[in-house]
């Protein structure tokens, strides 16, 4: 489902029961109003299918995934308290620039925010940020991973992948690259005149899975790999990949 065609909220519910709404959040999509209020937000589009409706976490604009609603504040203060107390378990999926092995890899960096709302590494002011990272599939030039924050601070899986020269592709804010057919194909025509264009538009990043407790029973929740994510994968395995 591109945003541009998303007026209302069904087709990106991916789980519902009288407790909860998950849904698989596009990129570009705001998940709370902007300062402004111009651009539709997820919360607008929640509220429109359920006005009791509250959003548990957020996710970045331009990340992709599973996120949770509860649909009573009673639910909410339950989801919040293991928010809280770090008791819900997040994967997300990147794409990540380099060939990296990393194996039960654990990233153990302080983080704080700049003036500019940016997350840095602080080793005198940040807050204990923990992240395990591993990756599912190497390429020449680029990495898919799982990756498990243990804590959730602003901007800390970019921000700690960058710290190991792994950079989300398309992240720019963090030293990232948008990448480029050209960067992986050697001499590779993009046609007289015409402007190349990335393989993704955007932060390769992606709530996979959000597991968590509620009323006794396990949630265990997965949002589907984005489209977009999905071609730059397949232009990776097909260009990219390591000899056999």
């Amino acid at each position: 489902m591109k945003l541009k065609h998303l007026h209302k909220i069904d087709p990106i519910i991916i789980y519902q029961d009288d407790d909860i709404i998950a849904l698989n959040k596009p990129s570009g999509l705001l998940s709370l109003h902007d300062r402004d209020q111009r651009d539709t937000s997820l919360i607008d589009l929640l509220r429109k299918y359920d006005p009791n409706a509250t959003l548990c976490h957020r996710l970045d604009r331009e990340t992709s995934g599973v996120i949770i609603a509860a649909r009573s504040q009673e639910v909410y203060r339950e989801i919040a308290v293991q928010f809280e107390k770090r008791k819900v378990d997040k994967t997300y999926y990147a794409i990540v620039q380099g060939s990296h092995h990393f194996k039960d890899h654990v990233i153990d960096l302080p983080l704080s925010i700049t003036s500019r709302g940016k997350s840095k590494v602080d080793h005198r002011r940040g807050r204990p940020s923990r992240t395990s990272v591993e990756s599912t599939e190497i390429f020449k030039h680029y990495t898919a991973v799982e990756c498990k924050p243990k804590s959730g601070r602003l901007h800390q899986i970019r921000i700690h992948l960058a710290s190991v020269n792994a950079p989300l592709a398309g992240d720019e804010t963090y030293g990232g690259k948008y990448p480029y057919m050209s960067d992986i194909v050697y001499k590779y025509n993009k046609g007289r005149g015409k402007e190349e264009r990335p393989m993704i538009h955007r932060v390769a990043l992606h709530a996979y899975r959000i597991k968590f407790e509620l009323k006794g029973k396990t949630h265990d929740i997965e949002a589907p790999l984005s489209d977009d994510i999905e071609i730059l994968l397949k232009l990776l395995r097909k260009n990219d990949a390591l000899p056999a």
